[in-house]
């Protein structure tokens, strides 16, 4: 997680660390995204970075993890790892109101980030429409939730601010 020290302009961006390149994901690989709106709000220091699932105390590398039918969020091999998932999006959410955050650009399907598909539950790839707990948390206190597929829907909504 960064803080940042007095960013130009009056709104940030919370987005999932992954997507900056930090090796946070589950299998521990490079998720990094590239485009020129990242880098025109890397320079103007406006991203603050977090990984709700390292947050919640979970470590790289990680077991996959969905949530199920019930709401729980379980590994393959049945380990009950919600408690982390519930953590580390309320250190979110925390980090996301200390800053002012409006608007956050989380990484689609997974069980913390995902906006709008997470995967069904069965570990056989298959999405569903859904939301990950971050995203739900963050959509409850006001906070716009984009995935890293809707880059110039958030500048657009920054404008609009």
């Amino acid at each position: 997680m960064h803080r940042l020290n007095n960013p130009p302009g009056p709104y940030k961006i919370l987005i999932s660390a992954c997507l900056l390149g930090e090796r946070v994901r589950y299998d521990a690989k490079i998720n990094k995204i590239e485009d020129k709106l990242i880098d025109s709000w890397l320079q103007q220091g406006i991203l603050l970075s977090v990984c709700p699932e390292v947050c919640g105390g979970l470590a790289t590398p990680r077991p996959a993890a969905e949530i199920q039918s019930d709401g729980s969020i379980k590994t393959q091999a049945g380990q009950d790892v919600s408690n982390a998932f519930t953590t580390g999006a309320e250190k979110t959410l925390r980090l996301a109101l200390e800053n002012n955050i409006k608007v956050a650009i989380l990484t689609e399907k997974s069980p913390s980030c995902g906006s709008s598909q997470i995967y069904n539950g069965n570990f056989d790839r298959t999405l569903i429409s859904g939301q990950g707990v971050t995203t739900q948390l963050l959509r409850r206190h006001g906070i716009k939730v984009f995935n890293q597929f809707q880059l110039a829907q958030v500048q657009n909504y920054l404008d609009d601010l």
